[in-house]
């Protein structure tokens, strides 16, 4: 096979695997036997597509391919279980046949309501019946398109580990039943909130890593940011899905200036904004206007893209409305009320206040159970005490902050921002400090 032809294959089903995925299990409703069936989709593109050429669309080939392989599992189950009910899930895949030249299976798949298929697989994949880390797994893997493998790589897991993952999120699924279909009413609100926070989630893992030696996981955050965009297209009247959407694309916006030639990390105020996706920047704002002008309140991921915007905006980093900001950060505390939240706020504090101002916030939250292994808290303190020429000090929140830290990158900057503060002097007899 050539390498071209296996590229492009791949660059196909990365794009169509989610639609091919969610349609095929419209019919069979069953998730692990619909990714079986849209894998040997998959399988027979890579024996034919590389001797007889690449069809005028591939995209619906897989999609006819897997359909007719999904008539031929439920047959397959009608003759074996007289399971009538089995073949009348979709009565409309029946016109999706095979035919020599595939006119009449492409037809049908370009009919198909696939904006329904891949939201009711958004729905499933994220269901509250499975952990968190299942949730995102099976996201990924559902509707990201990506490949066990790379998803064990990306939250630095053991190929089998996440295979087994995979294993009982869709085990669980079935044997609770989860409808595949979309909610309604007040269940659809619940249901969206877990939806957007896997995006969430996987996302901040991108963005920042919480382990290994890469400070960012870019192939994650970019596979967000397509699942946000996706996601508000098929949410088109949800305020927090266009919230998100916007979030994600404004923080992405700024990938390419968080780390030097050596990928350490560059801090906000220290990025050369030149190097920062304006194309992004335009489309997060765009999204947030969009989120804004569609609730009489913003929520919690509209109004981090509000303050992601007022960076976004400021040409340079000494330009930047921190009052805006703390201002935004005391709203996202009413709303969406945690300590994370509220250390955010005292950075915002900090910089429109003053250290001070900050530092109380900051100080405050030492007592906070949630936060005592969260290594930010103290990396905060840290910045807050050198504005304050409190160096030793300093020195002591930042080595604290680095022996917390689970990132490799992350550890050696707070090491090396100690480092470059004086030590605390011992006295000559006790050596206790003074």
């Amino acid at each position: 096979m050539h390498s071209s032809t296996h590229d492009a294959i791949a660059a196909i089903w990365r794009i169509d695997a989610a639609k091919v995925v969610a349609t095929v299990a419209r019919m069979v409703r069953d998730i692990a036997v619909a990714e079986d069936l849209a894998q040997e989709a998959l399988v027979a593109a890579l024996e034919r597509w590389p001797r007889d050429g690449l069809p005028e669309r591939p995209g619906a080939w897989l999609m006819a391919t897997a359909k007719n392989k999904a008539l031929d599992h439920l047959r397959h189950l009608k003759m074996q279980a007289a399971k009538h009910e089995a073949i009348g899930h979709d009565l409309e895949a029946r016109e999706a046949l095979v035919v020599p030249d595939f006119t009449d299976a492409l037809d049908a798949a370009r009919q198909d309501e696939v904006g329904d298929d891949l939201l009711r697989l958004m729905f499933t994949a994220c269901h509250p019946v499975l952990p968190t880390d299942a949730r995102v797994a099976l996201t990924l893997r559902l509707l990201g398109g990506l490949t066990t493998h790379e998803i064990a790589r990306a939250y630095l897991v053991p190929e089998p580990t996440l295979a087994q993952r995979l294993v009982r999120a869709k085990q669980k699924l079935r044997d609770a039943r989860v409808p595949f279909e979309s909610p309604r009413g007040e269940e659809l609100q619940a249901r969206l909130a877990s939806v957007r926070e896997v995006v969430y989630l996987v996302f901040n893992e991108g963005y920042t890593a919480t382990a290994g030696d890469d400070w960012m996981r870019p192939a994650l955050a970019q596979e967000a940011v397509r699942l946000a965009r996706m996601l508000a297209e098929l949410t088109p009247d949800q305020a927090e899905s266009h919230g998100l959407s916007a979030l994600l694309e404004l923080q992405s916006s700024r990938m390419h200036a968080r780390t030097d030639a050596q990928g350490r990390p560059i801090l906000l105020a220290e990025q050369d904004r030149g190097r920062w996706d304006r194309l992004l920047i335009r489309r997060g704002l765009a999204a947030l206007e969009r989120a804004e002008s569609l609730a009489a309140q913003r929520g919690p991921y509209t109004l981090q893209a509000a303050i992601a915007a007022c960076h976004a905006r400021a040409p340079t980093a000494a330009q930047t409305d921190w009052h805006r900001i703390a201002a935004l950060y005391g709203e996202l505390a009413a709303v969406a009320p945690s300590p994370v939240v509220e250390l955010n706020r005292a950075v915002a504090v900090g910089m429109a206040d003053g250290p001070a101002a900050g530092l109380a916030i900051a100080d405050a939250l030492l007592q906070d159970r949630a936060l005592a292994r969260y290594h930010w808290l103290q990396a905060v303190r840290g910045d807050l005490l050198v504005r304050l020429g409190r160096g030793s000090e300093a020195r002591d929140a930042f080595l604290a902050a680095a022996g917390l830290a689970g990132n490799g990158r992350e550890k050696t900057l707070l090491e090396e921002r100690a480092a470059a503060l004086p030590q605390r002097r011992t006295g000559p007899a006790s050596g206790r400090s003074v």
